[in-house]
């Protein structure tokens, strides 16, 4: 019995092995290829601490906490200079607030955008008796255009490019957000170009200050032909102040939109969380856009990540629906790790009963085609043929068959082999004595 247990052991063992291997090197593929757990940091680049990027970036921030996820927020002077950090693998950064337009020359395909989040309005505000309309207007005068760096700066100097001018037929001072303000202010310059919401401290300080107005961009149209990147906006009467009819007038904008955008370095699972995180910040309505216009997948300089693609085709995935981040993204890894399990190990593991039952069975089999053979020369060719040589050989396999060992679920075949052997020699028996009958 133990023989018999012991042969059994090395036949299953024999045939399991290759299939075992098998399910492991499935295994290993899947875990080479699955993306590994999203970090509990991540590195976002804002603008300056006051401005709105930065104010935007520390609700990112708390609704990130809330499933775990520490948002490093790195102060920038800007869109300029978070586009550097985004391509610059050395600054750790793995998304970004950058504004639109400002890459649009630029060659970076490791960058996607996550989608545009909200309106970044120019506000030309100028020192005059008289409005102005027209950007042409302020050539030889002094004009803040925004701090090194920054997105407005770039913004600027395109306009003035538009308008048929360069930054020397200004007189152009590296100023923006409220600096700028206060210059204007001040008298130290003339105008001041500004990127922001309408509810920024520079741009309410600049609305009231006496002696200060803002333009009303005549030429928006033809200017949003030649920038396909900006939008024109209208700023209606009264829109900042209705008690004090601050704007006296319809106020014609241009804007970008600030796009939220991340290098190859961001975790898929992230890149969700930080799309539920937009949706929660922007989806609101705003002075420029209703409920819902953002964040969108429209105005980016760069392609769509397929994340975002899903997101704005489907929402969110499945999983994220309805488990916290952690859960969802656990369960999201274990569905790619046990995939071997139902593409290859099941099917495996179903032949795997036959392929052990065809293993044992054969050391039956086997002797089948030899007594096949020692019937026919029986049958055919009878007393010409050696039934003692014949006999001698059955013997052989009779012997060779009892030192077979299957296991008990098997034992049947060999009996039957057996009692098989004992047909095949009475036949040769009796062969054999026709023949002897025959020569007397």
């Amino acid at each position: 019995m133990k023989r018999i247990r012991d042969y059994s052991a090395r036949e299953l063992a024999t045939v399991a092995l290759p299939v075992a291997l098998i399910v492991a090197a499935a295994f290993w593929a899947a875990f080479v290829f699955v993306k590994p757990a999203p970090p509990r940091t991540l590195a976002m680049s804002t603008g300056g601490e006051g401005g709105a990027y930065h104010a935007f970036a520390e609700r990112y921030q708390a609704i990130l906490a809330r499933d775990g996820i520490r948002l490093e927020l790195l102060p920038s002077s800007g869109a300029v200079e978070n586009l550097a950090r985004l391509t610059d693998p050395a600054a750790g950064v793995s998304v970004a607030f950058v504004q639109g337009g400002i890459a649009a020359a630029q060659r970076a395909p490791e960058l996607v955008s996550l989608g545009s989040v909200y309106y970044e309005p120019l506000w030309v505000f100028h020192r005059g008796k008289q409005p102005l309309d027209r950007l042409g207007q302020l050539e030889g005068r002094r004009i803040a255009i925004g701090s090194e760096g920054s997105g407005a700066r770039r913004l600027a100097l395109a306009l003035l490019a538009a308008s048929g001018m360069t930054d020397q037929d200004v007189q152009p001072f590296d100023l923006g957000g409220l600096a700028a303000a206060d210059a204007l202010v001040a008298g130290e310059v003339d105008a001041a170009f500004l990127v922001a919401g309408p509810e920024a401290a520079s741009v309410r300080k600049l609305a009231r200050a006496p002696g200060v107005r803002l333009m009303s961009i005549a030429r928006a149209d033809a200017y949003t032909m030649r920038l396909p990147f900006l939008h024109k906006l209208v700023l209606p009467r009264g829109a900042i102040d209705i008690a004090q009819d601050i704007p006296a007038d319809d106020i014609v904008l241009l804007a970008p939109t600030a796009n939220l955008v991340a290098n190859d370095s961001l975790h898929p699972a992230l890149a969700y969380l930080l799309l539920l995180a937009a949706r929660e910040v922007h989806g609101g309505a705003g002075p420029f856009h209703r409920v819902g216009a953002f964040p969108s997948p429209r105005d980016s300089d760069f392609p769509l990540a397929g994340e975002a693609e899903r997101f704005y085709r489907s929402g969110p995935p499945f999983l994220q629906r309805y488990l916290p981040f952690w859960a969802a993204t656990l369960v999201d890894r274990l569905i790619v790790l046990l995939l071997p399990l139902f593409a290859v190990a099941i099917p495996l593991f179903r032949v795997l009963p036959a392929l052990y039952a065809w293993r044992v069975r054969r050391k039956v089999y086997r002797w089948y085609g030899e007594l096949k053979f020692i019937e026919e020369g029986a049958r055919h060719r009878g007393a010409e043929g050696d039934a003692s040589a014949r006999l001698a050989r059955l013997a052989e396999i009779e012997t060779e068959v009892a030192g077979i060992n299957v296991p008990l679920g098997f034992a049947h075949e060999v009996y039957t082999l057996r009692e098989h052997i004992k047909l095949v020699r009475e036949l040769l028996r009796g062969v054999g004595g026709s023949a002897d009958r025959a020569a007397a």
